[in-house]
């Protein structure tokens, strides 16, 4: 009977203190944000308008002004860099094959394939140079790079292109990567350019992210909090948030509204413009 008191008043203890320390959570008010207006990236162009990462889309999300195009690289088996979020073209196009292990002419031999108000719609998959071809400098980019099989291989055609188009030295780029080594490489031959490390949802490590020297923090809706936004602010680093569920991507956006986020990695860029139309009046 006695033990049974006991084990009663521990879990007692332990609830009272768990709900302290939710209540003093929850007072803890947002500190400003870096930036005096949140940026907006328009994650692979207009993905609610037509097939993401294609050169349609992007021009769709440019007309938007949003702040930057976000393009993810993959590059081919003869090491062309094309804009592709996925290891392999399965998902969207008309293909398959992994893109390190098939050759540029492969990758153009299929298509991009999706369905906007009840239309199919089909686009062939982009190279960066055919990007930096359509855009130039009128648009910011917003690059991730990645690993090539644990390699990094892909830094120095990045680097080569963005100095073909004069893109190297007019702040109009920024990297983003959840590879640090691929970040220090990327710093190692283009120093001006600005870095953003990415932390994969469920990864997100506070210590590590205040301890890098990276001036950009990257983390998914779910695992920010005003605490750890706070405390990245509290470093002078800018906290820019994606959305892994479209479901739940307005509810989770006007969220971090309050938390004061410096910038989102949108799906719906009328959405979010609506969102922090009341910051920029």
């Amino acid at each position: 009977m006695h033990k049974k008191q006991i084990t009663i008043s521990i879990i007692m203890l332990f609830l009272i203190v768990a709900v302290f320390w939710f209540v003093e959570v929850e007072n803890i008010e947002a500190e400003p944000g870096i930036v005096e207006i949140p940026k907006i990236f328009a994650h692979r162009g207009a993905v609610d308008r037509f097939n993401e990462s294609t050169i349609t889309s992007y021009k769709i999300a440019s007309g938007e002004k949003v702040d930057a195009l976000e393009l993810d690289l993959r590059m081919t088996k003869d090491g062309k860099l094309i804009v592709m979020h996925d290891e392999t073209i399965d998902r969207t196009t008309n293909g398959s094959g992994k893109v390190s292990e098939i050759t540029l002419k492969e990758v153009k031999s299929y298509e991009t394939v999706g369905e906007y108000n009840n239309r199919a719609t089909k686009e062939k998959v982009p190279t960066l140079e055919e990007v930096f071809q359509t855009f130039g400098s009128s648009q910011n980019y917003y690059i991730e790079t990645r690993l090539v099989d644990g390699k990094t291989l892909m830094e120095e055609e990045l680097v080569q292109l963005l100095a073909k188009y004069n893109l190297l030295h007019k702040k109009k780029v920024a990297i983003q990567s959840f590879s640090e080594e691929s970040l220090k490489k990327m710093g190692q031959l283009a120093p001006q350019l600005r870095l953003t490390l990415l932390f994969k949802r469920g990864h997100f490590n506070l210590d590590k992210a205040l301890a890098v020297d990276f001036p950009v923090i990257g983390l998914e809706s779910s695992d920010a909090t005003v605490k750890t936004v706070n405390a990245l602010h509290s470093k002078g680093k800018e906290v820019h948030v994606f959305f892994n569920h479209a479901e739940k991507m307005k509810e989770q956006q006007a969220k971090m509204k309050e938390l004061n986020v410096d910038g989102y990695f949108t799906d719906d860029i009328s959405y979010t413009k609506q969102l922090l139309n009341s910051i920029k009046q």
